[in-house]
């Protein structure tokens, strides 16, 4: 008896201490602050996402939810951090698909692996490009693009916020799956690209949805075509790719929420319960979708999925356009 008792209180004893020395679970989580990394600068589309959902998680989990920017390397510091974080939640990033699923694969020696160096939480918020040019620029809509373009050969520019950004990656998307020859114009940011767009210095660029809309409300530019799956509710009145039945193209610019790689199960889950609970009330999704975002909140096991698609189709179109960082 006394033989087996001492091994019950074993038992026991290594049991607490095996609860102890785990990483967190969901159970109790989060009892301390927590940090969302975001690799963009303040005031950008990226921040807004991640200070959205900062306020919303703060009120959830009764713990204060801090952003912090820290910028280059077209994202992949504040990434890179966070892959070297442990991953206990308290430690998370948000971040456009540019700095995931484009950047690392434009450098020689990427700082990770984002589909084993990374968890892959939700994506947060999805939103098209419009495809806008100067109103002097002969074509209307994105069947007369195409053939102007095919008809001009290496003629047509297109603006960008730099190599591995969005618009860029767009145009060179339709470049690689439809067979055009346009020419890259970069700039540092989207607004001196659209500057440029607007002064008809470059035919075209793929805009962020509220920044191209403005300008083509007072008539300055023209919306050719946009590329979300769905017409954006700021851009009801343009086709999209799909529409156009030129392509079934669909590539949106999306912010997700990551952890670092090996984080438990339980609290992948539980983190994904709470984001979505805490972004369903009215008041955020309004703050989402009036600023051109859809809020699609996809489980887990399908981002991840996604994330591997998505991976693999920019890397395609990186190693076609022969495309490197600058």
């Amino acid at each position: 008896m006394k033989k087996l008792t001492s091994r019950v209180l074993l038992s026991v004893s290594a049991a607490c201490f095996a609860l102890a020395a785990a990483p967190a679970s969901a159970q109790g989580f989060p009892n301390k602050p927590v940090k969302i990394m975001v690799g963009l600068a303040a005031g950008g589309g990226t921040d807004f996402v991640a200070r959205v959902v900062a306020d919303a998680l703060s009120q959830k989990w009764g713990q204060p939810v801090v952003v912090e920017n820290r910028t280059g390397a077209s994202g992949m510091i504040a990434a890179e951090q966070v892959v070297k974080s442990e991953p206990d939640g308290y430690t998370l990033l948000i971040s456009p698909q540019t700095s995931i699923a484009v950047a690392p694969q434009m450098v020689t020696r990427a700082p990770y692996d984002p589909l084993k160096d990374l968890t892959p939480i939700t994506i947060l918020a999805t939103s098209p490009l419009i495809l806008v040019a100067h109103p002097s620029f002969p074509p209307n809509t994105f069947s007369e693009y195409l053939a102007y373009v095919r008809a001009n050969p290496g003629k047509v520019t297109f603006a960008s916020g730099g190599n591995g950004s969005s618009p860029h990656m767009v145009s060179e998307l339709l470049n690689t799956a439809l067979n055009l020859k346009t020419v890259h114009v970069p700039y540092r940011g989207e607004q001196p690209a659209i500057a440029d767009v607007l002064g008809n210095q470059v035919n075209v660029v793929f805009a962020n949805v509220p920044s191209g809309m403005p300008h083509v409300r007072t008539g300055k530019l023209k919306a050719i075509v946009q590329t979300g799956d769905k017409r954006s509710a700021l851009a009801p009145a343009t086709q999209t790719f799909i529409e156009t039945a030129e392509t079934d193209i669909v590539a949106t610019t999306w912010n997700a929420l990551y952890a670092p790689a090996k984080m438990p199960p339980a609290l992948v889950n539980q983190i994904y319960k709470d984001v979505s609970e805490a972004l369903s009330s009215a008041a955020t999704q309004n703050r989402l979708i009036t600023s051109g975002n859809d809020v699609p909140l996809t489980p887990p096991a399908e981002f991840s999925k996604f994330l591997r698609g998505e991976v693999d189709r920019w890397g395609k179109v990186i190693k076609a356009a022969n495309i490197r960082a600058e």
